[in-house]
């Protein structure tokens, strides 16, 4: 095989992975939801901007072939998806009590913790998910450790809040990205 085949080759490969599929089945579905509209129009014009973004990113890196599309994946997605929703209603009426206190008295700080998630795109999800829910935001992600600042750490084990706030969604993102 000559270089030119190679090159070739290389170039392809993220037509012929799943990790295009994914990625612009991720990006298309977002694309109808932002929409809320089955017009083909809409349809067709997602489906045109979608896949060339899909193949930009897909082909600059393997992070989207790591997701597993099994259907103990599948099942583990639906229920982060669940988790979440929860644990954002539960962090939303924790910020309710705090701004609609008599006096707000809080006390933020920033723990340390650890993930077991070993691909980058598991954790960057759980990092975003963390950032979503009100009250945390992960300042900085560096390999396995997440740098979390909580609004409020007073009276409570910091590493007992950390896992609270991190294990519920670790534990499917496992089996959705490893």
């Amino acid at each position: 095989m000559s270089d030119t085949d190679s090159s070739h080759k290389d170039t392809l490969t993220p037509f012929r992975s799943h990790g295009l599929l994914s990625l612009w089945a991720v990006l298309f579905v977002v694309w109808m939801v932002a929409n809320s509209t089955m017009a083909v129009v809409v349809v067709l014009l997602g489906a045109a901007i979608t896949l060339p973004i899909a193949w930009i990113l897909a082909s600059s890196g393997h992070t989207w072939n790591r997701i597993r599309w099994t259907p103990d994946g599948l099942l583990h997605l639906s229920l982060y998806g669940g988790t979440f929703l929860v644990e954002l209603v539960k962090a939303n009426i924790t910020m309710m009590r705090h701004v609609y206190a008599r006096r707000i008295d809080i006390k933020p700080g920033i723990v340390k913790v650890r993930t077991r998630l070993k691909s980058p795109i598991g954790r960057l999800a759980l990092a975003n998910t963390i950032a979503l829910t009100p009250g945390s935001l992960v300042m900085e992600l560096r390999g396995d450790t997440l740098f979390i600042h909580l609004l409020d750490i007073d009276g409570i084990d910091a590493d007992a809040m950390a896992d609270a706030i991190v294990r519920p969604f670790e534990r499917h993102l496992e089996h959705v990205f490893g």
